[in-house]
């Protein structure tokens, strides 16, 4: 007659372990120099397991095609950064510091970029 049959139990799909259960090399944070650049860049992240090899990584996957002059690797727990969120107060200490602003300041003629 009418039997109920209950579904069987979902099987988990094989493959890798969620993202954050993945152990292994550090996330470096790499920024670039360019030739007419006058300060680095970030051009991204990549995984290492020590600055030296993380040095070359970048070298090899951001440079390329000869765009740069200086490579910097940072480990990415290195990094501290301010929120968006909350530049009004974190900010407003230098607003108050007038002589700080460079209208105070004349340029030597020898000096051709700052």
């Amino acid at each position: 007659m009418n039997e109920i049959v209950e579904p069987p139990p979902p099987q988990k799909l094989a493959g890798p372990p969620p993202p954050q259960r993945l152990a292994g090399p550090p996330l470096w944070e790499v920024f670039i120099r360019g030739r007419r650049g006058l300060s680095h860049v970030h051009a991204g992240s990549l995984h290492a397991p020590d600055a030296e090899m993380a040095l070359r990584n970048a070298r090899d996957v951001y440079t390329r095609r000869g765009e740069g002059v200086s490579i910097w690797v940072v480990p990415s727990v290195a990094i501290c950064a301010s929120s968006p969120d909350e530049k009004d107060p974190f900010f407003a200490p230098a607003a108050d510091k007038v002589y700080r602003h460079p209208t105070f300041y004349t340029l030597p003629e020898e000096v051709r970029q700052m």
